[in-house]
């Protein structure tokens, strides 16, 4: 057995990205960070759509020409790009063979697009049985919403998160969207835990699949406890803010000069913070003794908790509570994470080299894998910045299937 310390993961295997915006295109970027080889194919001209999603943009604001905008740098690196026009016969002619040469397509077309210009799993399948095929889109292929064009910000609205999102009724509160792109960001990870399940099946028996993942689907699936409160008590969640439905203290508070976080978990844990923030005789309060009854006094136990905290800063707060043993921490803003001391030492913020030579500074992976760790070793490319290298390499595995056929045939 060799020991091969520059291996990956994914090492050999090829995918076909026909994705864009954010979904498929995280999908992709996380298994190429695993090693595997991705040849993104954009529209002509215009490319993925995030490429003019922007400013910022890499180059600067004032840049009109740049293609290569913050929103596109955050989720196609590792890749290479080639243009191809799908609606011409030479264009899908060109996807169909290199379809034919790779392990695994993603593609977020409206269900049936593909398959109109010939390329859909189907078609695909005739000239690669194995291939692992992983559409992407608003509503899947099937139901009465099937025909829906979905983005993000919709899901979010028809997929029930936006409703227990938000301060609440109480406070006035209109519903909110999370702030990045969640739904798309979480539909690109169950994408990726079915291709790499998928593989696995064709591992074992050589057969490939299609895989159905639809945006509003998944959305569904995160909403975890929230969902389960009501199947299981047939009462509607709300919006309650930071507060957690069924925990509590687990919430922000106000302190003298900015907001905490607070993640009482347990009993014994609720001892100890009521002694950190000077009420220890909160936990002999039959009124919280217990999670389940600090959860139905949670409006009593708010006002406390509140008043005893807002006599400090948060920074003096958060290292009493941690000293006890307690879960807690400033609301940070997103500079302060990237600059902080923690997040630069679990290298969540790599500097790779732009295509014009200029260093670029991305999110990094939050996998740490000891045999095999993940790449950073392409920045996320210009548009068809990579078309010769890959016909050439196209050409060149063509070449070796028909030499490979010809010897088969002799002998």
């Amino acid at each position: 057995m060799t020991d091969d310390r520059n291996a990956t993961s994914l090492e050999g295997l090829r995918i076909l990205d026909l994705s864009r915006i954010l979904a498929g295109p995280t999908a992709t970027q996380l298994l190429a960070d695993l090693g595997a080889e991705v040849i993104k194919v954009e529209r002509p001209a215009a490319g993925d759509d995030t490429r003019g999603w922007g400013p910022p943009f890499l180059t600067g604001e004032d840049e009109a020409d740049s293609d290569l905008s913050a929103y596109f740098l955050a989720a196609n690196r590792n890749k290479k790009s080639i243009a191809i026009d799908l609606s011409s016969a030479e264009g899908v002619e060109l996807v169909r063979r290199l379809a034919a040469t790779c392990d695994v397509i993603v593609e977020n077309y409206k269900p049936g697009d593909l398959a109109r210009r010939g390329l859909g799993y189907e078609a695909i399948r005739a000239v690669k049985p194995e291939i692992i095929w992983c559409s992407i889109s608003g509503f899947g292929q099937t139901g009465p919403f099937a025909d829906r064009t979905g983005y993000d910000f919709l899901i979010q609205a028809m997929g029930g998160i936006m409703s227990i999102t938000g301060e609440s009724d109480r406070d006035g509160g209109r519903p909110l969207k999370v702030g990045v792109g969640i739904a798309d960001v979480m539909c690109g990870m169950y994408a990726t835990v079915g291709i790499l399940a998928a593989l696995r099946h064709r591992d074992r028996t050589g057969e490939g699949q299609s895989i159905d993942l639809a945006l509003y689907d998944s959305q569904l699936a995160w909403l975890v406890n929230a969902a389960t409160n009501h199947l299981v008590s047939g009462r509607r969640p709300g919006r309650i803010g930071n507060r957690h439905p069924n925990i509590a203290p687990y919430q922000t508070f106000a302190t003298a000069d900015g907001e905490i976080a607070i993640a009482v978990g347990n009993d014994q844990q609720f001892i100890r913070f009521a002694a950190a923030i000077g009420l220890a005789h909160l936990a002999d309060d039959e009124r919280f003794a217990r999670n389940r009854d600090r959860v139905v006094n949670i409006d009593a136990l708010e006002r406390i908790v509140t008043e005893a905290l807002r006599d400090d800063t948060a920074e003096s707060w958060e290292q009493r509570l941690v000293t006890a043993e307690i879960p807690a921490g400033r609301v940070a803003t997103i500079d302060q994470v990237m600059a902080h001391p923690h997040t630069l030492a679990r290298d969540m913020v790599v500097e790779m080299q732009a295509p014009d030579g200029q260093p670029v500074r991305l999110l990094g992976n939050p996998l740490k894998m000891s045999a095999t760790p993940v790449r950073f070793e392409r920045a996320p490319p210009h548009l068809d910045q990579d078309r010769e290298a890959v016909l050439q390499e196209l050409l060149e595995i063509e070449r070796g299937h028909r030499a490979a056929t010809a010897d088969r045939k002799s002998g």
